[in-house]
């Protein structure tokens, strides 16, 4: 059974997966600045350091008996890497080369990177696949691109490297997060009766949060000749954002309106998975339309606190009240 060290591991994606590793009997450690709290369940298998992925002694120490890595630790939006430029460099671009140095030196033999699907930029073509140009338009975008390069020049027989590009992810978790579109929508129907559509007829390719983590807990399970080297799309369904609209405005209770305003954000693409599900025989179980479901039911359950304000569902809002450097 691996040791696995989940970089991120509080946060959205990362306390699912830490909370499904930790079910499957991993140990795991995590890395983490903890500012939005610790939302993972407690175990003895689980081992916390709190601190910050650029500080190099730290990391060490999180790394130390694990064969793994999953890295998710990153400024993860373009607005939130708009407000502060060289914060997102040094944490998404610089500290990377380092981490893996390290990681490869303290005997980890597997180390799995979360890119993102916008590296591609804006296509024209009905599916993009791993083998189309990368045209990234923000520096989020660039950095989450020259990573990858990065990576790959470490990829031996002793260090497997393996590099998911997913989609948005959607979809309820105990570290929630309202700054992504389907969850985004999804709060302000509920909460407002209305819903704001800029534009809306922009691709945008969707994973569920389960989904999502089951690719990583796939990727670490997997043998390392199907995945050393490799760049798989992790997203499943590709849907206009006026779509996703409509799909939340169906799924409520009550009467929603739909308001659509134009917009300058023209960013659109739709990728294919089509690789990793023949590759990897990788299967999905939840849609879209079930984290609109989900979503509504946390609702219902009062498991949120003034999610239209409360700075914890918002990246940018969070960095700009403690200012992080």
């Amino acid at each position: 059974m691996r040791k696995i060290l989940v970089t991120g591991g509080l946060g959205y994606v990362g306390t699912v997966l830490v909370n499904e590793l930790i079910k499957r009997n991993y140990h795991v450690n995590v890395i983490d600045l903890g500012i939005y709290g610790n939302n993972t369940d407690k175990n003895n298998n689980l081992k916390i350091f709190i601190g910050d992925i650029r500080d190099q002694k730290l990391f060490e120490e999180s790394v130390l008996g694990c064969d793994t890595v999953i890295h998710l630790a990153c400024i993860s939006n373009d607005p939130s890497f708009d407000l502060d430029p060289h914060l997102g460099k040094s944490i998404n671009l610089d500290a990377f080369r380092p981490m893996v140095e390290i990681s490869q030196k303290n005997g980890v033999d597997r180390f799995v990177y979360a890119s993102s699907s916008s590296v591609y930029g804006i296509k024209d073509e009905n599916n993009v696949d791993e083998t189309f140009s990368l045209q990234p338009l923000t520096d989020y975008s660039l950095y989450k691109a020259e990573c990858e390069k990065i990576l790959q020049e470490y990829e031996s027989d002793s260090f497997t490297t393996t590099v998911l590009r997913p989609a948005t992810v959607c979809g309820y978790s105990p570290r929630q997060r309202f700054d992504l579109v389907v969850n985004i929508l999804t709060n302000l129907a509920f909460n407002k009766n209305i819903i704001t559509v800029f534009g809306g007829k922009q691709l945008r390719p969707n994973i569920h949060i389960n989904d999502m983590v089951n690719a990583y807990i796939q990727i670490i399970g997997t043998s390392k000749e199907k995945i050393a080297g490799e760049i798989f799309n992790v997203g499943f369904q590709n849907m206009s954002v006026l779509e996703i609209a409509n799909m939340v405005k169906n799924n409520m209770k009550k009467n929603i309106d739909l308001k659509i305003e134009n917009t300058d954000d023209n960013r659109s693409y739709h990728i294919s998975s089509n690789k990793i599900i023949n590759k990897l025989n990788f299967k999905t179980s939840f849609t879209v339309e079930n984290a609109i479901q989900d979503l509504i039911k946390s609702f219902d359950n009062n498991l949120f606190k003034n999610s239209l304000e409360n700075e914890n569902y918002f990246n940018i809002k969070k960095m700009n009240s403690i200012n992080l450097k």
